[in-house]
């Protein structure tokens, strides 16, 4: 018999054409056998499995999940000021279609990229520092959208038992002094989250004995707002860097 220790798990990656898809289909390509979602299909050749689909369409999304152990879910509409149109097509129809297509080809583990923007308004308030387990208080659409998210893998964990973890990401970018219109530059450094920090939560997400939560993803930074502290004890995440020591492997 094979040595299931030695089988890399299958692991499907969608909106794999993002800044973060990118991230981690470069990091984590050695650790497991990828599969790359795409809402199209990429014209240039890709060192791993790749499918296109629209994931707002549920006869779409279902063939892109046979055979995977874990999904990352990372497709949607990114934009914070995304009008509700988009957010309800892409991040709210997007999601039920992923976790019901999962749910239907047995996978066993979704990771969901959630956003600092479920808990906006306590950014715009100054009211830190901000812990998992206060109320969701959405900036946007966006924001509703992910929190929406959150909730419907919550009832896909309790109904069928489907594993899921919610990674509330912070300000990802190769290095923290990079500009940004949506944040200034100490709230920015405050939350940012490095390349290399990204692929080991994302990884310790995988990979941890926990069959649910809701976890902030941030960097090492001194200064941060949101408490790791879940993220660190339960998920064994041990972030590298800060916007304090940026190094050649950061980004």
């Amino acid at each position: 018999m094979p040595d299931r220790d030695a089988v890399k798990r299958r692991v499907l990656i969608t909106g794999a054409g993002g800044r973060i898809g990118t991230c981690l289909s470069e990091r984590l390509g050695d650790t497991y056998d990828l599969r790359l979602h795409f809402r199209t299909a990429p014209e240039q050749m890709l060192a791993h499995e790749h499918m296109a689909a629209d994931i707002t369409i549920f006869e779409r999304v279902a063939p892109i999940m046979a055979g995977i152990d874990t999904v990352l879910h990372l497709a949607g509409d990114p934009r914070v000021p995304a009008p509700w149109e988009s957010a309800l097509a892409n991040n709210i129809v997007g999601m039920y279609n992923t976790l019901e297509a999962a749910r239907l080809a047995g996978v066993r583990r979704i990771v969901f990229a959630s956003t600092n923007h479920v808990m906006g308004m306590y950014d715009r308030d100054e009211e830190w520092p901000v812990y998992n387990d206060l109320p969701v208080r959405p900036d946007s659409y966006y924001g509703v959208s992910k929190a929406f998210g959150e909730n419907l893998g919550r009832y896909y964990h309790d109904e069928w038992g489907l594993e899921f973890i919610a990674l509330r990401i912070g300000w990802f970018r190769p290095a923290p002094s990079e500009p940004s219109e949506e944040w200034g530059s100490e709230t920015g450094r405050a939350m940012w989250l490095s390349p290399r920090d990204c692929a080991e939560v994302f990884r310790c997400a995988i990979e941890a004995d926990v069959p649910f939560g809701v976890f902030y993803a941030v960097s090492d930074n001194p200064d941060r707002r949101w408490d790791i502290t879940d993220t660190i004890i339960k998920l064994g995440y041990r972030p590298q860097d800060s916007w304090t020591r940026v190094d050649a492997g950061s980004g």
